[in-house]
């Protein structure tokens, strides 16, 4: 079911040229970043599953930060770690994304995180926007460095 937006809160555009060999820019060209293919390892480059990746981690590290802080807790500390995965798939298409999100925080056990988590990737926008799509994983683990 699509959901459409009620306002636009922020809006940008990046530009795409050559595919897994060109580039990407973004309209204010802060983004301006050369790209290789996943396995290639030229230097300089990176790829669209690290960018998305890095936009993953970052969206849900602040959904998290917002949850935890409806329930009284501080999660502006939390470690998000967003592995993308590249593959086939018995589609038409062939190819597709799954992800793995894994996050600790400081003094806290992954058993009391995972509702957080759960919780988070309710309200993450992208949680949403691949909610049904791709596979997804929620893995909370336990950081209670700061219990000793």
């Amino acid at each position: 079911m699509t959901v459409p937006l009620t306002r636009t809160l922020y809006r940008t555009t990046a530009r795409a040229a050559g595919g897994r060999t060109g580039s990407v820019l973004s309209d204010d060209g802060r983004l301006d970043v050369r790209l290789a293919p996943p396995r290639k390892k030229t230097p300089g480059t990176t790829n669209p599953e690290q960018l998305f990746a890095a936009g993953f981690a970052a969206c849900f590290t602040s959904a998290l930060a917002e949850v935890a802080a409806e329930f009284g807790a501080d999660a502006s500390a939390a470690r998000v770690a967003c592995e993308v995965r590249l593959g086939t798939t018995d589609t038409p298409a062939g190819y597709g994304l799954a992800v793995d999100l894994t996050v600790s925080l400081a003094g806290w056990r992954a058993a009391d995180l995972l509702p957080l988590l759960h919780r988070a990737d309710a309200v993450c926008p992208y949680s949403q926007a691949v909610r049904g799509n791709i596979e997804l994983a929620l893995r909370a683990v336990d950081d209670t460095a700061a219990d000793a």
